[in-house]
């Protein structure tokens, strides 16, 4: 009877505990449902995460050897210091020969702007020349024709007074032969006929004197007109010269430019650094000679790091710019870093890789994709918890507030 009645208080006790058991457990359920509703639930993690930097390459624009290096690898430099020399021997000379090629244009070009001066006052002068000439040849023409009209109209003169002697003589002579005229009267007639007669004569002598003039005056008009001509022709030499000098102004021009290039390709032996931050990939040494392109090591900026966060497409419908994110480095387990959403990427990460997928051909097995989402560290770096390119993170985006926008800017309307 003991025992029975000691069975039954164990079984009692028992299921006490049990129902304990059952409602600290459902209290336990539904404080995590609550802490999953209330911090959970708006937040997306992600341990593909790495950090990311905008590191710059360091290369060379012209070929050389190198002479000296002041950096290197971890090395930190700030923007403008001096990295890397190279021999500046075979560019100075280059500096020289061209200084050389310029000097001697400039000296054909001071030559050729003397000689367009002298061409173009030569062949002004002989125009000028040829053409007072030619009006002075012109002048005498209409002189010498107007003096021949002035010798016509005497002539006129002189004719009708010889043919007016000749009837007189004439009649006279007749009237003496028959009988009734007398020797006085016909030696007077005679003597005016020769007198009318030499004055013709002499006439057609002035007239034929002054239409030589006029001949040769002509002579002389053709030959102005074709001094002229040559001179004019001349002149052709002035748009020569100013064609050579202009020829000779661009060559200085290009050889100008190619002094400009040979000065900054000495500037070029000096490398110096486009940015501040940390050296890295260093792989020269003294003596290398180098390529225009050719990789010689990179500069890290750490202290303008990012976080590339690869979120699947299935959670990225919640995610906005401006949203918070803790960021936890594999590195630093003591450790949270703050930041804020950025920028989601225009493409996920297949779609840039170097052999994109062709899902249209041959089997198609359907892959969840990632699309990196940038997040910019809010507070400087701590000095005891510095971040390196390449560290992967884990990356919590809290999307509770979804008023901010998926792009960065709204894409302008097309007008």
């Amino acid at each position: 009877m003991t025992e029975k009645m000691n069975g039954e208080k164990l079984n009692g006790a028992a299921k006490k505990r049990w129902k304990w058991v059952i409602v600290l457990g459902l209290i336990g359920i539904l404080m995590a449902a609550g802490y999953w509703w209330r911090y959970m639930r708006d937040q997306v993690s992600t341990d593909d995460a790495y950090v990311r930097a905008d590191s710059a390459a360091i290369s060379s624009r012209i070929p050389g050897s190198i002479t000296e290096i002041h950096v290197e690898n971890d090395d930190s430099v700030k923007k403008g210091d001096a990295l890397i020399r190279l021999d500046p021997t075979d560019y100075g000379v280059k500096v020289e020969e061209i200084n050389a090629s310029l000097k001697q244009i400039e000296a054909q070009l001071s030559i050729a702007e003397v000689d367009l001066v002298l061409t173009e006052m030569r062949t002004k002068e002989q125009v000028g020349a040829a053409t007072a000439r030619m009006k002075e040849a012109e002048q005498g023409r209409k002189q010498a024709g107007h003096r021949v009209g002035e010798l016509e109209k005497i002539r006129k003169g002189s004719l009708a007074e010889f043919q007016n002697a000749r009837k007189n003589y004439e009649r006279s002579e007749q009237l003496f032969r028959t009988g009734t005229g007398s020797d006085s009267d016909l030696d007077a007639k005679r003597t005016l006929y020769e007198k009318a007669e030499a004055a013709l004569k002499a006439a057609d002598q002035r007239i034929a004197g002054a239409g030589a003039s006029v001949g040769a005056e002509a002579d002389k008009i053709d030959q102005s007109i074709a001094n002229l001509n040559a001179a004019k022709a001349d002149r052709l030499q002035v748009e020569m010269a100013r064609h050579k000098l202009t020829a000779l102004k661009a060559r200085r021009s290009e050889i100008e430019a190619k002094l400009k290039q040979a000065r900054l390709n000495i500037s070029y032996c000096t490398i110096k650094a486009p940015i501040s931050g940390y050296i890295a990939q260093k792989s020269i040494q003294l003596g290398d000679w180098i390529q225009p392109g050719q990789p010689l090591f990179a500069i890290v900026p750490l202290h303008r790091i990012y976080v590339e966060a690869n979120f699947k497409e299935t959670e990225l419908g919640d995610i906005r710019l401006g949203q918070p994110a803790t960021i936890e480095a594999d590195v630093y387990s003591n450790h949270v870093y703050h930041g804020k959403v950025v920028g989601i990427r225009a493409g996920t990460g297949a779609a840039f890789a170097l052999f994109p997928p062709e899902n249209a051909t041959g089997n198609w097995i359907k892959v969840v994709q990632r699309v990196p989402v940038r997040i910019e560290i809010e507070n400087p770096l701590p000095p005891k918890y510095p971040l390196r390119v390449g560290l992967s993170l884990k990356v919590t985006v809290n999307t509770s507030d979804k008023s901010g926008r998926r792009l960065v800017s709204e894409l302008k309307k097309e007008q």
